[in-house]
């Protein structure tokens, strides 16, 4: 499933494309992907797109009325496309533009979503969900505050949506390598100097991958077409029982939450 960076990577490519041009018309080859697709969105068609802006791992193309809320799920992707591209097999939503272009999203798991976020309201999907991570709300004091006293896994902790939003497997893996700490480890025994440390991780991860393209995954590539880069630069992600970039050790995998968790017990305490 694509993670924050390769969500982001969307959302700077097809920026250029979208904001300050109208909506000629919207075409739904189906009617449900995974969930129905409201009958509000057609009201989008006439308007002037105003921004493009994300939220944890959704997508929001805003109008003066209201902003379609786009959600890759595992499979999605969104191409900025000329108006006569022939269609291809699992292109369900085609958003026409007045510049000549089309937002085209392709989807063949159909796992993605497209819904109807009104002018002013905030959608329920996104109103209980935690900081943004490269945001300053998001910071050692916050984590610290937050892990008191949880016995959870460190790891699942910071992939909590409830507690900061996009920290997905591939980067809440790296992020732990990176800071020396171990997965399994409670989160409410970290220590300050522990969280500094994870956070500037966290943030610093995340930050490289946008930079670098998002990560490639099986579906996923760039509003341009081209894949992302920063695969190559994974640590530790995948690579068990390879030895260990920094000391050598024999890398370990192991279930934690239900979600491959790949670590240097030697190099993360």
């Amino acid at each position: 499933m694509p993670e924050l960076p390769e969500v982001e990577v969307s959302r700077m490519g097809i920026t250029p494309y979208l904001v300050g041009y109208v909506i000629q018309s919207i075409t739904f080859r189906t009617p449900k992907l995974r969930w129905d697709i409201p009958d509000e969105l057609k009201r989008l068609q006439g308007q002037k797109i105003i921004g493009v802006s994300r939220r944890a791992k959704y997508l929001l193309i805003e109008t003066d009325i209201g902003s379609a809320m786009v959600h890759l799920g595992m499979s999605g992707s969104l191409r900025v496309l000329d108006s006569n591209h022939p269609v291809a097999k699992h292109d369900h939503v085609d958003v026409l533009l007045d510049n000549g272009k089309v937002l085209r999203y392709n989807d063949p798991r159909r796992f993605g979503a497209w819904l109807w976020c009104e002018k002013g309201d905030e959608h329920e999907l996104l109103a209980n969900i935690g900081p943004e991570p490269l945001t300053g709300v998001f910071n050692p004091d916050y984590m610290l505050q937050k892990a008191i006293g949880k016995r959870v896994a460190i790891k699942q902790f910071i992939m909590d949506n409830k507690i900061v939003v996009g920290v997905g497997n591939i980067y809440a893996n790296e992020s732990l390598f990176s800071a020396g700490i171990s997965p399994l480890r409670p989160a409410g025994k970290l220590n300050y100097t522990e969280w500094v440390r994870l956070v500037s991780e966290i943030k610093q991860v995340l930050k490289t991958a946008i930079e670098q393209g998002g990560t490639t995954l099986k579906d996923f590539a760039q509003a341009d077409g081209k894949p992302g880069y920063f695969a190559q630069e994974l640590k530790i992600y995948g690579k068990a029982k390879q030895p260990c970039p920094q000391c050598g050790e024999i890398i370990q995998e192991q279930k934690i939450g239900q979600r491959n968790t790949f670590f240097c017990s030697n190099c993360q305490i």
